[in-house]
């Protein structure tokens, strides 16, 4: 088994997930502009994710395929290096695995906001939705709601990268929609339009 097939599928299972990746690390390293960085990569990733199962799929047929008898009675050695055994494949195939499953479950990583409970006076209580540009996954979704949730006065934020909106509820008095505007296009992400409701 080449190193350099086992690198290949673990590099593409990384590239695969890596438009969702970068918006959990840019929170946590505090650069929410990078977070849309690689989004444009969201379109190759059903092939990213063949080609991992493909390579992995090889590695583990090289490995489990019957060995010849060897022609003459050389000495072959004991132990296989750490890098041909089952071991070592299943550990790199499991972590391809949460590599690939990553958009499914980065959510998780994101820091809770918390919530304003405080009274709104109806009248001070304003809805806007934007439509933003650049979402791929629920991991862009939880970094544009945690942009918009660290401002002063936000009541509520929705975000589907599936529709490319969000839908902030607000109070008035305490924030404005283009401050709410700014925090958005902060995460790298672009708004598009925005309806005051």
């Amino acid at each position: 088994m080449k190193k350099s097939l086992l690198t290949s599928g673990l590099l593409t299972a990384i590239v695969s997930s890596l438009c969702c990746i970068t918006p959990v690390v840019a929170v946590v390293v505090g650069a929410s502009g990078i977070a849309s960085t690689f989004s444009w990569l969201e379109p190759a990733r059903p092939y990213f994710i063949t080609f991992t199962i493909l390579t992995l799929g090889f590695a583990w047929y090289q490995i489990l395929k019957p060995k010849k008898e060897a022609d003459c009675y050389c000495e072959t050695p004991a132990r296989p290096k750490l890098i041909e055994t089952k071991t070592f494949l299943s550990i790199l195939t499991a972590f391809a695995m949460l590599i690939l499953a990553f958009p499914s479950y980065s959510h998780m990583f994101y820091p809770k906001t918390g919530s304003q409970t405080e009274l709104v006076d109806n009248e001070n209580l304003q809805t806007v939705e934007f439509s933003i540009n650049g979402m791929t996954c629920a991991s862009c979704e939880e970094h544009v709601n945690h942009e918009v949730n660290k401002l002063s006065g936000i009541i509520s934020s929705t975000t589907s990268y599936d529709r490319g909106n969000s839908v902030i509820e607000f109070d008035s008095l305490k924030t404005n929609v283009s401050e709410i505007e700014t925090a958005i296009n902060r995460t790298g992400y672009e708004v598009t339009d925005r309806k005051e409701k």
